[in-house]
């Protein structure tokens, strides 16, 4: 059975050599705690955590998956004691405030925390994962009683959250959601109404579930602007912290699902269920976007992820499996044949799931700063600061979103086509990365409803363009200062071509918006796609950079990892990057060539 191993030092490479964590996090005041020595005590034990007790349990997780009997859903063989051992680990609290239980750690904290426990046991994260989601919501928009009712015990990890957006009728298009409020004289509410696709919808790993649900009050407008967010427990809290009756909420049943099997995926039913309204009134949507992108973010881990635990497996296989000779001449003489490590086509595929991986770490790394900022800016009442950061950070997140999930996705079938037959049969678990992994693409928002967010929203709407003049400068004010440099001189020059080539591209697709607004949706998955490539280039031509500098000055790793560091760079600029020009190219495609076959005559059949 393939194990996971924690990538502390690639890890440790970023938050310590390249971006300087220990410097930003001396800037926060979240940060007071969070020492070089205590980050370093938390990732080893993270890591610790992630590799002997959730590894063992992910392929077992996946052949038992979930089962639902009399109304109640029991998870797979070792999940609740691995629960039990994260709760008491006090991981669920890592970056929660310290006034309600957490540890009052960086945010940033928790995605390091994400990264290793998702890539050893994705379906086990998401049962926390969801909850770290509810705890943010009810943090910034729950009145002071709601935060003292659910955040301690959620923060502790006794109790979970979900989000419940989606009905039969409706995936993304929010607007037409139909649960209803019904308002009661004491203040609650009554919930009625099907949620579908609820990850975590009911468990047996907490003694409390709370939804976080839209619905609709009586009188509310249509469309998005008449749904409201609510607090649905399973059960009513007590008032002394703990559980009363239970509330009409139940899982009616359990999706059938390509992957992440573990993980209940649920139909909840709200049967005149008691909730709690919280922010204003029709309001709710953007309430939930706090929890929206929360869980965004989350996923775009689930790109860096399975890049990361396929690409341990398969350089592992390569490494061991004999097939033929090398092309160059024989590489293991003594051998019957040479390890596939040796063969071109093999390195290609291991080098992309490498730079996809270390690449795609990089760019969470980064944003997670951002993250920290908004963070500190909210709890601190700051909205200006909070805002600021919220808009810098919301054009990464369909980024980091859209694109490091579908890398992620191409990462889990290179490992498979690595394997060959062997990728094929379930024992050695390469397939399952692939199934569990597909998911990413989808939920939290297709890779197309990412598309049109960074293009449709971020880019032409909320900022003509600004946005991309915003993150570009930043690209170029970087290159130049590294044009100079003898080594690092060819990835500041392609930079810089990169970032202009950015802005005009953003230029006259809104020119050519004014006259076929279709551009827009037909460009809008090129435009992401190219966006992911140039932030990743962006990333490598760092990390080179810092490499050249401790390979010349002495750093903190050994030499071949800087030049190992290096060689990965030169091949994502070389064989990665080239396919953003093809996107490039494909964007500014006439949208005639998608829109002028009538429906009618998509197919001809028989």
């Amino acid at each position: 059975m393939p194990t996971y191993k924690a990538p502390l030092r690639d890890m440790k490479f970023l938050i310590n050599e390249v971006f300087d964590y220990p410097k930003h996090y001396a800037s926060l005041k979240s940060g007071e705690n969070a020492t070089p020595d205590i980050v370093d005590a938390i990732l080893t034990e993270c890591g610790r955590f992630s590799e002997e007790v959730l590894s063992p349990l992910y392929q077992s997780g996946d052949e038992e998956g979930c089962k639902l009997e009399n109304g109640d859903v029991s998870t797979p063989k070792g999940y609740k004691e691995a629960y039990e051992q994260y709760m008491m680990g006090g991981w669920q609290g890592l970056s929660a405030p310290e006034e309600v239980g957490g540890q009052g750690l960086p945010a940033s904290m928790g995605l390091l925390k994400q990264e290793m426990m998702g890539t050893a046991n994705w379906p086990f994260s998401m049962y926390p994962g969801l909850s770290l989601g509810a705890m943010n919501t009810i943090q910034l928009h729950g009145s002071d009683e709601q935060r003292q009712t659910y955040l301690v015990p959620l923060t502790e990890g006794r109790w979970a959250g979900t989000m419940c957006l989606t009905e039969p009728q409706c995936g993304t298009d929010l607007g037409q959601v139909k649960t209803r409020a019904e308002p009661q004289a004491d203040g609650s509410y009554k919930i009625t109404g099907t949620k579908i696709f609820i990850s975590s919808g009911d468990h047996d790993l907490t003694e409390n579930i709370v939804h976080i649900v839209l619905a609709r009050l009586p009188d509310a407008p249509k469309g998005t602007k008449g749904i409201s967010l609510f607090i649905v427990p399973k059960f009513l809290p007590n008032g002394e912290g703990g559980v009363g009756q239970r509330n009409g909420v139940t899982c009616g049943s359990l999706e059938k699902k390509m992957g992440i099997k573990a993980s209940a995926t649920c139909v909840m039913n709200f049967d005149d269920a008691t909730g709690h309204l919280i922010g204003p009134e029709n309001e709710g949507l953007n309430c939930m976007f706090t929890f929206m992108n929360t869980a965004r973010i989350g996923t775009a881990i689930q790109g860096v992820g399975p890049a990361e635990l396929s690409y341990q497996w398969a350089l592992e296989y390569a490494k061991e499996r004999r097939s033929m000779r090398a092309l160059s001449g024989k590489k293991d003489p003594e051998q019957v044949a040479d390890s596939l490590i040796h063969h071109a086509d093999v390195r290609r595929m291991l080098l992309t799931q490498k730079a996809f991986a270390e690449g795609g770490r990089a760019m969470l790394y980064d944003a997670a700063r951002l993250a920290d900022h908004m963070v500190e800016g909210h709890l601190e009442g700051d909205e200006k600061k909070a805002e600021a950061y919220d808009d810098k950070l919301g054009f990464l997140t369909p980024i980091l979103k859209g694109f490091l999930t579908e890398m992620g996705y191409e990462a889990a079938n290179l490992g498979v086509q690595v394997f060959g037959g062997h990728g094929y049969i379930r024992e050695h678990g390469m397939e399952q990365i692939v199934r569990d992994t597909k998911i990413a693409t989808l939920y939290e928002g297709t890779t197309g409803i990412q598309a049109l967010d960074l293009l449709g929203r971020k880019v032409m709407l909320s900022t003509q363009g600004g946005a991309v003049r915003e993150f570009t400068l930043r690209i170029s004010n970087w290159a130049r200062r590294q044009v100079t440099h003898r080594k690092a001189r060819p990835f500041a020059w392609e930079l810089l071509k990169l970032a202009a080539q950015w802005n005009v591209l953003t230029v006259r697709l809104m020119l050519t918006a004014r006259k076929d607004r279709d551009i827009i949706s037909a460009a809008a998955n090129d435009f992401m796609m190219f966006s992911g490539y140039v932030t990743m280039a962006y990333m490598w031509a760092r990390m080179a950079v810092v490499a050249y500098d401790k390979l010349e000055n002495g750093g903190a790793e050994s030499e071949a990892f800087y030049r190992a560091k290096i060689a990965t760079a030169e091949f994502y600029f070389d064989r990665l990057l080239p396919r953003a020009q093809a996107h490039a190219t494909s964007m500014l495609s006439p949208t005639r060539n998608l829109m002028q076959l009538d429906a009618q005559d998509m197919a001809f059949t028989g």
